[in-house]
């Protein structure tokens, strides 16, 4: 049986396809996509001219696919990766990222999407620290939603494509100046997801008051399959500008975005939320919002 890892850098149609096909397996046994959207757009599209690809093969079978973004130089390389269902329980998991380790000078941070054990296991066998979580939190929507409350002098409206993108950009980034990903999106980043069949200007909400934006709700849906359950709504993401912190605009949009959502004819919302950031927890509680699963992040180097 021959085992080999490719390391490079953009990779062709066949190997994007193949990718997707183990991602989809992988998906299908866990009940968890493997790789974030981030990395699911970088296949689909191309982009990240710096990132790599680490594709393991047994024999001519694709068994397993790593994804390295090595742009945080302060932070160091990020990736994720994922072994086809099939292959499994052979060590082929550890080979790849051994692979990966030894191209990244022996540092990484690694998440693993759904806390699932064998991801635990592997990452304790490599060296590896539990350093991040993200909480996946849910509520029915067909649970009562609180009125919404607008502040004072705050104009609510949705987005439109070729006019708001930079003032948006401008705000995403003084809303999530500390955050490690979400504060430096580029405008590349926003045109790629508007082009993904998801994406609905009529579920982006922003917020302006005296004809600036000071925040904003960008809802998204999830079709099935994708989370191995029925149509889903997302919390994608609330910002809200610093000088707006403690008027409630935050809370007042995300009420928009769930009662648009149930007007959909959704049941179901989930959303993202970092596990230390225990102010947004307790809001999305006080809302209704559970805990349903964790996505880890673990760090070796």
């Amino acid at each position: 049986m021959n085992v080999r890892v490719e390391y490079k850098g953009r990779l062709d149609q066949r190997e994007v396809a193949a990718v997707l096909a183990v991602v989809e397996a992988a998906t299908e046994a866990d009940g968890v996509r493997p790789l974030n959207e981030h990395v699911m757009l970088h296949l689909r599209y191309g982009g990240d001219e710096q990132a790599r690809s680490a594709l393991l093969y047994v024999d001519s079978h694709l068994a397993g696919y790593a994804h390295v973004d090595p742009t945080d130089v302060v932070e160091g390389p990020s990736g994720e990766l994922v072994v086809h269902p099939d292959f499994r329980r052979r060590g082929y998991g550890r080979t790849l990222l051994e692979t990966v380790l030894g191209k990244t000078e022996g540092r990484l941070r690694l998440w693993a999407h759904g806390d699932l054990p064998a991801a635990a296991r592997l990452a304790a066998a490599t060296g590896f620290d539990r350093m991040r979580a993200l909480w996946r939190m849910r509520r029915s929507l067909t649970e009562p939603i609180p009125d919404r409350e607008i502040p004072a002098g705050v104009r609510v409206r949705t987005f439109r494509p070729g006019q708001d993108e930079q003032a948006w950009l401008a705000l995403n980034a003084r809303a999530f100046a500390f955050h490690p990903e979400q504060g430096a999106w580029t405008l590349d980043d926003l045109k790629r997801r508007e082009q993904e069949s998801w994406f609905d200007p009529e579920g982006f909400f922003l917020a302006e008051r005296d004809g600036r934006l000071a925040g904003f709700h960008w809802t998204k849906v999830h079709g099935d399959g994708e989370h191995a359950h029925e149509p889903i709504g997302e919390v994608y993401v609330v910002g809200v500008d610093p000088d707006e912190q403690g008027t409630g605009l935050g809370k007042a949009l995300t009420l928009v975005g769930l009662r648009h959502l149930r007007a959909r004819g959704l049941t179901q919302v989930m959303l993202y939320v970092d596990e230390t950031n225990t102010p947004a927890i307790r809001l999305y509680e006080r809302l209704g919002f559970t805990r349903w699963d964790t996505d880890v992040m673990y760090r070796k180097g």
